[in-house]
């Protein structure tokens, strides 16, 4: 393991994720599916967390700090952008600081959200800063002008996906989404679109919440895709043949900083879960 650390400290990466916590995990899971043998970091600013409360100049100050680590230790071919908040606050921002290095963001699925939905009701769930921010407000004029969407930000379940979801029971899992399932169906929204990454590791639990009522919708598989397209030398045709995550893969977690005492051995638990390495606090 003390190894396989000291490696990826002092090596270049094929990809980097940044988000403000561990909920763009799934970002990295579905890549490393898709290639099995890219090389990945993924850096959660649990310093800073949650972003979704925060001023558009405090996300985009804290994201490009982060990046600045991130490229400073690893200059990472590609870095993914695990946070819809960050993406639409702070993207432009990162982009411009950073030129050299390759940005894929992620934005709030409207665009196929629209193009599912028959009651043309769609529920928005994501973080108060990309409710109400103006990027999202365009993704909607452009893509879904005939469309109903009802938002909802939704930082106590993010809260939870953070900080509980590894230890929670399936049933509180599932009570967890349900007062926004419910709340969108009482609106007739028969697609909801999950616009803050925390949520996709809950998506089962939104579509047994919804019992086939509505459809989720998510920005995994395009995000992802985009990419393997970016970072060419590491994309792989044959996805079949992809292979899960496997421990010392090359995938590693970092974070930014502690909130309790128990918090070093919550992550090397959910890394083993996950057969990644915990790497400790970025420094």
């Amino acid at each position: 393991m003390f190894s396989q650390i000291n490696i990826i400290l002092n090596m270049s990466v094929n990809f980097a994720f940044l988000d403000s916590g561990v909920g763009g995990l799934p970002y990295l899971d579905y890549l490393k599916k898709l290639c099995s043998a890219a090389t990945c970091v993924y850096v959660a600013d649990t310093k800073n967390f949650p972003y979704g409360e925060k001023s558009k100049a405090q996300i985009e100050e804290n994201a490009c700090l982060c990046a600045e680590k991130i490229i400073k230790k690893w200059n990472p071919k590609v870095i993914v952008v695990a946070c819809n908040t960050i993406s639409v606050t702070a993207l432009e921002e990162l982009r411009k600081r950073f030129p050299k290095t390759p940005f894929v963001g992620t934005v709030p699925a409207i665009k196929p959200a629209a193009q599912l939905s028959k009651t043309r009701k769609i529920g928005l769930l994501a973080t108060n800063a990309t409710v109400n921010h103006t990027y999202t407000k365009k993704l909607i004029e452009e893509f879904a002008s005939d469309c109903t969407i009802v938002s909802r930000g939704d930082p106590d379940l993010i809260s939870f996906i953070e900080h509980k979801f590894n230890s929670a029971s399936e049933q509180e899992r599932l009570d967890a989404v349900m007062p926004a399932v419910d709340f969108f169906k009482s609106k007739d929204c028969d697609c909801i679109v999950l616009a803050c990454t925390h949520f996709l590791n809950m998506t089962e639990y939104f579509k047994k919440a919804g019992g086939g009522a509505v459809i989720v919708v998510d920005s995994l598989d395009g995000v992802v895709r985009h990419a393997l397209e970016v970072e060419k030398t590491v994309f792989s045709e044959n996805y079949a043949q992809a292979e899960p995550w496997k421990e010392g893969c090359g995938s590693f977690l970092y974070v930014t900083g502690f909130t309790s005492q128990n918090d070093s051995l919550s992550y090397k638990k959910m890394c083993a879960r996950l057969g990644m390495n915990f790497g400790g606090v970025l420094e």
